[in-house]
């Protein structure tokens, strides 16, 4: 038989000299007719092999025609499709290698999920690319399909064969700038990439960026997934769609997972998720915690990036386990009741070449002007928030951390650098907008879909802006002009809080509006009040050293301040290690120092934040009107002489009084006006023996007298405990 009967010259010598993008269109199976026959003619590739066979179930191997340059091809008279069959490629030396032939089957995205992304609309693309252990037409294996638009032609490599591009060619799903291919006989644990040749001819090799499994680093590979996990928190899930998270009580324990604790008698080895999940779940409750913020899971080449410089946006880290042991964590927290918040970083990505940068020898998912596409703080690349298949990516990425692993929260980095086109830059070296103006539009466009999906599809999961600057409206929803985010950190809270509290008592008096000042804008966003890894970095200190005096002082501040962050409006964050007043600043390279956390001095700090955050989550009038300005009012906000502060926290039906003396000098007798006549009872004082305090006598029990003060008709007199707070509710 003739060779060119069986393959088009043309076509052969296009398929070798490498223009693939349709490999289907030339390998497999297709109906043909030679010799006034009608039958299936089936080719098969492989540029190293010197002879191939067919085989079909019960019947004798069939040795296929060389056509050339390393494809094989046969016709079979009379038979028709679909048909099953395996080739067998024999190679020099007599080796073999015998396989289901992939270019038989259809392709595996159906016309609506190709429509979808072309759209930029696909919610659930990890469903659709990456790689899927699948069944097709009852033969296991794996699909894969990538989105590669500028691509000449796209390769897939593997262990499974040999890391040879020249194997296993993808096919092209036309304008989608989708390319796919289903593999018989690869499963989970596999490990591949993809290799791409650019409209140049470059060749790059690149991991999957919808990898849902990364290679440990610093190998870059992807590899194959399945979970077999079997979830058992539909308690707590069902609870959260029913929940204003703005009006429940939440209080969140951040954390890194490489840092929090490490195993000394084993290499200084970091806990697994599933290490990890009884450990840190007995803490935080033992603590009072609701919830667990971990800085970023998803997978990071480079370790001290803490997890900022995301190289894997569907792979939780395998540093410390399997995307199923991650969903263990998650799980073993729910079930014990404490919600799961993740650090999510869509601001910027690395540059590593085996990543996002350049994908398929263009500027991808980065804008190729450095002025759009590169944080000059940080020397990473910035995402093209105005291409639809860049949006999409990120939409459904934070969908997928929510719906594949039940994910409560997301608290998104690093929101300023991408709302301001001239963040971190100087005069010349930024593009104004459309409008003229330094607001990125299709960044805000961005961030508006995103809430919006979450919150569509997930209720009662919520989201979070680390944003640190004045912008109006992060937490307002888009209809009033808003990014729609819950809530927002607080970041001049922070810092003017910290800055007050490292002040030597006897200077408090001249700054107290340090304090004062976050009232007047605090009920234009729903804020968190954070004290997080970033203020105990970098030169910094721990949070117990940036307090004046002695090591009694220390942690009387660290108490009077904790009980005015739970006591204010808005949730709170506190970063490991604050909790027993850890002296050295965060490492990302250690463990925090769990062997001082015994010290009866630590324990008793301790002590006093489980005591708050029992006495936080029992009292509404502390979080059920965050929102609302009725439920903050201050009492005095003008005794700097004394630097004490008094405020009242509100519910429909109840009031708490918070009073503050922020100086070592106790204050006997000292008048604070009530809005109401009758008995007042201590709740907590930050000075109790129990959690290390003077134990400076304050009344139990109270009786508010007829004495105007403050603008109201009755009042208190107390006696305020040094560097100390009080908390007192009516009876009754």
């Amino acid at each position: 038989m003739d060779p060119a009967d069986l393959v088009h010259p043309g076509d052969l010598r296009a398929f070798a000299s490498g223009k693939r993008h349709t490999p289907h269109a030339l390998l497999g199976a297709h109906r043909a007719e030679l010799y006034g026959t009608h039958g299936v003619i089936v080719r098969g590739y492989h540029a190293d092999a010197v002879g191939c066979e067919l085989l079909r179930e019960g019947a004798e191997p069939i040795g296929m025609l060389p056509v050339g340059d390393g494809m094989f091809a046969v016709f079979l008279a009379g038979a028709d499709l679909p048909l099953a069959y395996r080739l067998r490629f024999h190679f020099e030396g007599g080796a073999t290698w015998e396989r289901d032939d992939p270019y038989r089957f259809l392709p595996t995205l159906g016309e609506l999920d190709q429509y979808l992304i072309g759209e930029g609309t696909h919610r659930r693309l990890w469903q659709v690319l990456g790689s899927h252990v699948r069944t097709m037409d009852g033969t296991r294996g794996t699909a894969f399909a990538v989105w590669a638009p500028n691509a000449a032609s796209v390769s897939l490599v593997g262990d499974f064969n040999r890391w040879d591009g020249r194997v296993y060619p993808m096919r092209s799903l036309g304008t989608t700038g989708v390319w796919e291919l289903f593999v018989p006989g690869v499963g989970a644990g596999a490990l591949y990439k993809y290799e791409i040749r650019t409209r140049e001819g470059e060749l790059r090799l690149k991991a999957d960026p919808l990898g849902r499994e990364m290679e440990l680093p610093p190998a870059t590979a992807t590899r194959v997934t399945e979970s077999s996990y079997q979830w058992f928190d539909e308690t707590w899930m069902h609870a959260r769609a029913g929940k204003d998270q703005t009006r429940e009580p939440i209080s969140i324990y951040e954390l890194h997972v490489g840092s929090w604790a490490r195993i000394p008698e084993e290499d200084n080895r970091w806990l697994t998720y599933r290490e990890l999940a009884p450990r840190l779940v007995a803490h935080v409750k033992a603590l009072g915690f609701t919830h667990v913020e971990l800085m970023p899971v998803a997978e990071h080449a480079f370790y001290p990036s803490w997890g900022y410089q995301v190289t894997g946006y569907f792979a939780p880290t395998g540093r410390y386990g399997t995307p199923d042991d991650f969903r263990f964590f998650v799980d073993y927290c729910h079930q014990q009741g404490i919600g799961v918040i993740v650090d999510w970083v869509p601001a910027h990505f690395p540059k590593d070449d085996f990543s996002l940068r350049r994908f398929d020898g263009t500027p991808l998912y980065e804008h190729e002007d450095p002025r759009r596409g590169e944080h000059p703080d940080w020397g990473t690349l910035i995402f093209n928030f105005g291409r639809t298949e860049v949006r999409n990516f990120l939409v459904a990425n934070a969908l997928y951390w929510i719906h594949e692993f039940h994910i409560d929260g997301l608290r998104v980095d690093a929101v300023a650098s991408m709302l301001y086109l001239d963040y971190s830059r100087r005069e010349g070296e930024w593009m104004p907008n459309p409008y003229g103006g330094r607001e990125n539009v299709e960044a805000i466009d961005f961030l508006r879909a995103f809430n919006a999906a979450v919150h569509e599809e997930a209720p009662g999961a919520f989201t979070i802006a680390e944003e640190s600057t004045a912008w109006g409206g992060v937490s307002k929803p888009p209809s009033e002009g808003g990014l729609g985010f819950t809530f927002k950190w607080n970041m001049g809270w922070m810092h003017d809080t910290l800055n007050f509290f490292s002040k030597e008592a006897v200077h408090r008096k001249f700054h107290v509006d340090q304090l004062t000042f976050s009232m007047l804008y605090e009920y234009t966003e729903r804020f968190i009040n954070s004290i997080s890894h970033d203020e105990v970095v970098h030169g910094k200190g721990a949070l117990v050293e940036k307090m004046p005096g002695d090591f009694w002082q220390k942690l009387a501040n660290l108490r009077l301040l904790f009980a005015y962050q739970y006591t204010r409006p808005g949730k709170q964050l506190m970063f490991m290690g604050t909790e027993f007043a850890q002296h050295h600043e965060w490492n990302v390279d250690a463990s925090i120092d769990w062997h001082i956390a015994d010290h009866p001095q630590r324990r008793e700090l301790q002590l006093f934040i489980a005591e708050l955050s029992r006495y936080y989550m029992q009292t509404p009038a502390l979080w059920r009107s965050d929102p609302d300005t009725f439920g903050f009012e201050w009492i005095d906000c003008s005794d700097r002489d004394n630097s004490v502060l008094s405020y009242m926290r509100r519910d429909v039906d109840k009031f708490v009084v918070v009073v503050l003396n922020f100086t070592p000098v106790p204050r006997e007798g000292y008048r604070i006006g009530v809005p109401r006549s009758g008995r007042y009872l201590e709740r907590l004082s930050t000075d109790d023996q129990r959690f290390g305090g003077s134990d400076f006598r304050t009344f139990a029990v109270v009786d508010a007298d007829p004495v105007p003060t403050h603008g109201r008709e009755w009042s208190l007199s107390l006696n305020l405990p040094p560097l100390g707070a009080l908390i007192l509710e009516l009876a009754g």
